[in-house]
Parts: structure tokens; sequence; C-alpha cells
């Protein structure tokens, strides 16, 4: 059975939409982490592929792209040890509490 993220073939009469996007802070800091991390040998593109894929379909369905790189990223980096999900969930509390 194909998963989520396995269009082909898959009938849809959405447009797609072709309108430039303006990119805000919060994805170019993402994109910055993910890069950084593929410089350093933290990350690969096929482990960010699989990381993404393996998001459950509910989620895999809400999420924006780099709200799907986020999560991917956060996958990968319990992984492999870098960060534990405490430590995740407790800095974005402490952001949520400075309002950023």
């Amino acid at each position: 059975m194909p998963g989520v993220h396995d269009r082909g073939g898959w009938p849809d009469d959405t447009p797609i939409d072709l309108t430039e996007h303006e990119y805000s802070d919060w994805e170019r800091r993402v994109d910055a982490v993910h890069q950084v991390l593929g410089a350093q040998g933290i990350r690969t593109t096929d482990e960010m592929r699989r990381a993404i894929e393996s998001l459950p379909p509910d989620q895999y369905e809400s999420l924006s792209y780099y709200e799907k790189w986020t999560a991917a990223l956060e996958i990968l980096l319990i992984e492999k040890g870098v960060l534990t999900a405490q430590e995740i969930d407790a800095k974005a509390a402490q952001l949520r509490e400075q309002g950023l």
C-alpha cells in the first residue's frame, strides 16, 4: 500500500499553485539549520526523505513544506542522540513564553 507521500498517479483536481512564495524568517532558519546539519554530516538527504515519509498521514497532510522539514530534523536529531525530545520541548516552551 502506498504511503501518504506517494502521490504518483493519484487523481486530484486541485490546481498547482505556481505563485512565488515569500519565505518567512522561520522558514529561512529551518533551511539554514538543514544546511548546517548536512555540512556537518549530521543528516543526509536520504535520511531527511525517510524521516518526512515516516510522518503519520494526518500530520503529513496538515504540515507545510518547511514544517515537514522541521519535524524531520527533530526526528533525526533525536535518533542520533544530538538532542532529546525533552530538550526540544523545553526549548519550544521557553520560546513560546518569550513570544517567539
